[in-house]
């Protein structure tokens, strides 16, 4: 498979926002931000990888080594689809009309 650009936006909750929020911004890069919210963050990227499901989850499981009550709500827009994510679970996807 090709690599493919996603627009990343989520919302990310933990019980220990101050563990995440380093490898967040490690794994968004210059390519996105991350902004505090409530009990967590707001963030808004670019990324490039071969599906949603494989990105959604790298993102995830990252974070998640970091504190395992870390919740995750995103959703990946690429080539005018949108995949909508909370955890690890694929909720809809939904094409551009």
């Amino acid at each position: 498979m090709t690599e493919k650009k996603f627009k990343l936006k989520c919302q990310v909750s933990s019980d220990n926002p101050e563990a995440v929020k380093p490898v967040l911004e490690k794994a968004i890069g210059k390519n996105g931000s991350v902004k505090t919210s409530g009990n967590g963050f707001e963030v808004t990227a670019e990324l490039s990888g071969e599906s949603a499901r494989d990105l959604n989850r790298s993102l995830l499981t990252e974070m998640r080594r970091a504190e395992k009550k870390t919740r995750l709500r995103a959703e990946w827009t690429c080539e005018g689809t949108t995949e909508k994510f909370f955890d690890y679970g694929l909720k809809s996807t939904k094409k551009a009309e």
